[in-house]
């Protein structure tokens, strides 16, 4: 109960469970937040140095995403310890070896998430049969190589800048984390007339106030190498990618990549969040404060749940993404017209919105002591 205590609040988390198996190397943690609404749904994180507490606050974001987005789901996220880019069939016995450990937990339903793909959840599928973004082959619909959480953040990007003073055409991006999530969206925004200045993923980042072709940029990663080595642009360190000169700001990897102590650097004036909890809450009210406008991250990058759970209900991938351009575009003007009529920051507006959605669930539902 100390742990729990840490993170909970009326809300949640309904449990923490924590698995560890030595002869495979397996350690993780999983927290379901909330199931008031259905079962719970979110991905499965995998990277050296993720926690318990970061796997709390992911879980609660997906609660609320969940709600805004108007899911028959609760939030929940398990994290993996270990290197994603590990030799395949180590990453595999350990993807499997985590999804048998949670086999017996029906109220939690694997993703992907960064460090895992459609890949690792038809192992969690054939270990368990209880999982999302599935290959095509297992009647999935592949988010990540469709790009749906991408899709999403370029609808979000579109209904926020009716709140901002410069047009999309022309409009200067800079992507922070360019892989499943980042790719997609640059290439759903710049199809609409934005302009790629900078990037980065793990290994550092590029500037070119020019503009970056995207597609090269896509094709340096396929080839397994950085964006530092795409071979035009400038190379520069991937925190001062923040620095960037660019109108729209996408981040889209770790959380807390905008801090208290890197906010004033920020040149955008609109940051749309592909990630899940980004920016500090002390940055995000700094940004506000000189009138950068956040979209929240639960509104934002909502399109991949809302795809994975209408995969899960047996939707088409075509149902799925008007679904996510539909909830995805009414709930943005939603939250930033009430911010913008109230004064108070979008994600006080976001986080009213889904919470009072939550505690309707919540107020039906017959709970059980078990």
């Amino acid at each position: 109960m100390e742990e729990i205590d840490q993170f909970a609040d009326e809300l949640g988390p309904a449990k923490i469970i924590h698995v560890y198996e030595p002869r495979v190397g397996l350690r993780g943690t999983l927290v379901v937040d909330n199931v008031a609404a259905g079962p719970s749904i979110g991905g499965l994180r995998m990277a050296p140095d993720v926690s318990t507490e970061e796997c709390a606050r992911l879980a609660r974001a997906m609660t609320l995403k969940n709600a805004a987005a108007g899911l028959a789901h609760g939030g929940g996220k398990s994290v993996l310890y270990g290197d994603p880019r590990m030799p395949a069939d180590r990453k595999e016995r350990l993807v499997r070896a985590m999804a048998c450990a949670l086999g017996d937990i029906q109220d939690y339903i694997f993703g992907p998430d960064m460090g895992t793909d459609e890949t690792c959840m038809a192992w969690v599928k054939s270990e368990i049969g209880r999982a999302v973004g599935l290959p095509r082959e297992m009647g999935g619909i592949p988010l990540d190589e469709l790009g749906a959480t991408g899709f999403g953040l370029a609808h979000a990007t579109e209904v926020a800048l009716r709140y901002r003073d410069f047009p999309l055409v022309g409009a200067r991006l800079a992507v922070q984390g360019f892989g499943s999530v980042g790719i997609h969206a640059a290439r759903f925004l710049v199809a609409r007339g934005a302009i790629l200045v900078g990037a980065s993923d793990s290994g550092g980042a590029i500037h070119d106030p020019a503009g970056l072709d995207v597609e090269a940029l896509v094709a340096t990663k396929r080839s397994g190498k950085g964006v530092r080595e795409h071979g035009k642009g400038t190379p520069i360190a991937g925190e001062e990618l923040v620095r960037v000169d660019c109108e729209i700001w996408i981040p889209a990897a770790r959380p807390d990549v905008i801090r208290e102590d890197n906010e004033a650097r920020l040149k955008a004036k609109l940051v749309v969040s592909g990630a899940n909890i980004p920016i500090t809450p002390g940055a995000e009210e700094r940004l506000h404060r000189r009138g950068v406008l956040c979209v929240p991250d639960f509104i934002a990058n909502a399109g991949g749940v809302i795809c994975a759970a209408m995969e899960y209900h047996g939707a088409t991938q075509t149902a799925a993404f008007q679904a996510i351009e539909e909830r995805i575009r009414t709930n943005t003007d939603a939250v930033l017209a009430d911010a913008t009529r109230r004064g108070v920051l979008p994600r006080q507006a976001a986080v009213e919105l889904a919470v009072a959605r939550v505690r309707r669930a919540m107020g039906w539902r017959r709970w059980s002591i078990f």
